[in-house]
């Protein structure tokens, strides 16, 4: 390890340990209150939990059988906002939910639907209806032993866009947002925390300070409060493995599906990036150190037997075309089952020695934005700076302000800029960037002038503003968490990216 360099005398307001949503949203949400904030993750932004959701901006509605009324209400309202903050990379969907009687009754359903429907005030979206399925057009895809069920609204949400989004904002107003750095040791000195940072690329270690530190490092939060900062505390986090296999599209339509299982658990069937069909997720305790977690055999068995009981087209093991999972970083509130461990969040503050330490433990991707309000009304009383009013409930995301008529409109405007770019590329960049696409098209006139053709419609201009406005450092960074386009190139294809990306930061 090198010698520890020391950075200038300024001293942070914010010190945010993890490049997930929390921590983004948080650093977003605090530079904006007027905080001076510095936020580190130790690989690519949202290279784990915050990358390997569902994609859902939802309340929960299974959430609503373990009496999470709080928690579904707030993140029903932050449904609202959230689909208003970032219309371009989220929007919403229906969802179909057959009743089967094998596992609740449909009264149950009925009555968790209406609750659904009414507990957020701000609700726009369309309410949830009872639905035949021998004549309405989603009960073409299922099983004829399925004839009656519900239709009910939620949101989709790019989940680890929405996590550089916040970052960007964040930046955009003052924040020093550094990837591939690594918190490795930190202690209180003198009323304020002085923590060594190592650079993953170089090794180069540096020693800032901060009047505060936020631990937002998910699945590490305990064993950074453990190992790295030496602080004892009394709550714990549950890992819990959710797993999500991609197949070719099993049916048609714009709707996904909600199926009930025997075990009282819901997969979910999502029209994905065009072509495919998203099925998730399961919930596998884990006991294990945290990190990079890959599906189990039986998992992929799991999820196709739960959407072959309901689905006309039987998916198949080998239809898998793309797998991922993640670590739920849980607040163990001791349950038995793993599907009814509380998705709320815990937020615990240690004032010792006069430097604040807040620790975040559990959450959801929809209820980020208030987590991180509330987050900011903790530390307040010991931390002025951040106790501004609060503003990101009204602001939208760097690319959401996407003008009259929303996205369609958007797309069409951009139609007529820019008639040269292909009709899929063209809603491809408006789905990605919204506004800003524009600051990557610049001035191009025509394909030509976008650059190298890397793969598929991805260009080398496209490339260099990831690597310039969105930290991307890798192949994997720019086809896997900035776009899905990995499912679309070929293997030649990445290994172009990947040629390019390495000669442009060599």
């Amino acid at each position: 390890m090198t010698t520890p360099t020391a950075s200038p005398a300024r001293i942070y307001d914010l010190l945010i340990v993890g490049g997930g949503v929390n921590g983004a949203g948080i650093a977003r949400d605090a530079v904006g209150r007027g905080a001076s904030v510095l936020l580190v993750e130790q690989d690519d932004l949202a290279s784990y939990t915050s990358s390997s959701s569902t994609k859902l901006i939802h309340g929960g509605l299974r959430y609503l059988e373990y009496y999470e009324f709080r928690l579904v209400r707030e993140a029903l309202m932050e449904r609202e906002r959230l689909l208003k903050m970032a219309p371009h990379i989220m929007w919403p969907l229906r969802f179909v939910l057959p009743h089967s009687k094998l596992v609740r009754p449909a009264w149950m359903l009925k009555a968790g639907l209406f609750l659904y429907d009414h507990l957020a005030s701000n609700m726009t979206l369309p309410k949830s209806r009872g639905i035949d399925f021998r004549t309405h057009s989603s009960g073409a895809a299922l099983k004829p032993e399925y004839t009656k069920g519900f239709v009910y609204s939620d949101g989709w949400v790019q989940d680890s866009r929405l996590v550089v989004l916040n970052a960007m904002d964040a930046a955009e107003r003052g924040a020093d947002v550094r990837t591939r750095t690594r918190l490795i040791a930190a202690n209180r000195a003198n009323g304020v925390w002085e923590a060594t940072l190592e650079d993953r690329a170089t090794g180069k270690t540096t020693t800032v300070r901060a009047k505060a530190l936020v631990n937002a490092a998910g699945p590490w939060v305990a064993r950074l409060l453990a190992d790295t900062l030496k602080i004892p505390n009394s709550k714990s986090v549950r890992l819990v493995k959710g797993s999500h296999i991609i197949v070719p599209r099993v049916y048609e339509g714009p709707q996904a599906y909600i199926f009930q299982n025997p075990d009282k658990r819901i997969v979910f069937a999502i029209p994905y990036e065009q072509k495919f069909t998203l099925i998730g997720t399961t919930d596998i305790p884990w006991k294990q150190e945290p990190g990079k977690v890959n599906i189990a055999p039986d998992e992929v068995t799991y999820l196709c037997e739960s959407v072959n009981r309901y689905l006309n087209v039987q998916v198949k093991e080998s239809d898998v075309v793309w797998s991922y999972a993640g670590l739920r970083p849980l607040y163990d509130d001791a349950s038995a089952n793993a599907s009814a461990v509380t998705r709320d969040y815990v937020l615990d503050l240690d004032t010792q020695d006069g430097a604040p330490l807040l620790s975040i433990f559990g959450g959801k991707i929809t209820t980020y934005r208030k987590l991180a309000e509330h987050a900011l009304e903790k530390l307040a009383p010991v931390l002025p700076t951040v106790g501004g009013e609060s503003w990101t409930a009204q602001e939208v995301l760097p690319g959401g302000d996407l003008g009259d008529g929303g996205f369609d409109q958007a797309l069409a405007r951009l139609r007529r800029t820019a008639p040269w770019l292909p009709e899929g590329l063209a809603w491809r960049l408006m789905r990605n960037y919204g506004s800003r696409t524009y600051e990557i098209i610049g001035e191009a006139n025509s394909m030509q002038d976008m650059g190298e053709v890397l793969g598929g419609d991805l260009t080398s201009r496209e490339v260099d503003y990831l690597i310039s406005r969105e930290w991307a450092r890798t192949a994997e960074d720019v086809l896997w968490r900035r776009s899905k386009l990995g499912l679309h190139l070929s293997d030649a294809e990445k290994a172009n990216v990947e040629a390019y990306v390495g000669k442009k930061l060599a």
